[in-house]
């Protein structure tokens, strides 16, 4: 599966529904954007259960805003709608699929718990 591009419609029900959801916010003056994105679009294949989105915060600017973005790319990771990672910076191959395996093993009952207890 290839990512697909979200917007302030799409990004909520996108990242709330159940599964694994990476969100790549980038621009396209961005170098490091640009150097992530075919490392970004390359997991995209090799983890097809895994919605792999993208936020343009140009063109998504009060997005990225709520979102808290300061800098980019930043990578968000959610699972079963609760965020469990969030990094600036573009990262190797290798750290996008140590993400992607810790994002699987999480036990979510216990995160929940712990979110409840914060």
């Amino acid at each position: 599966m290839s990512t697909q591009n979200l917007t302030r419609a799409d990004f909520e029900p996108t990242v709330t529904g159940g599964g694994i959801v990476l969100v790549d916010f980038w621009a396209s003056w961005c170098g490091p954007c640009r150097q992530f994105a075919p490392v970004y679009e390359a997991a995209s294949e090799q983890h097809p259960d895994i919605v792999f989105g993208k936020v343009d915060t140009e063109a998504e600017q009060e997005l990225a805003a709520a979102a808290d973005i300061t800098s980019i790319p930043t990578l968000m990771a959610f699972r079963d709608g609760v965020l469990v990672f969030a990094q600036p910076g573009a990262l190797p191959a290798s750290a996008l699929n140590d993400v992607i395996r810790a994002v699987r093993d999480l036990d979510m009952d216990d995160v929940r718990a712990q979110l409840a207890t914060a």
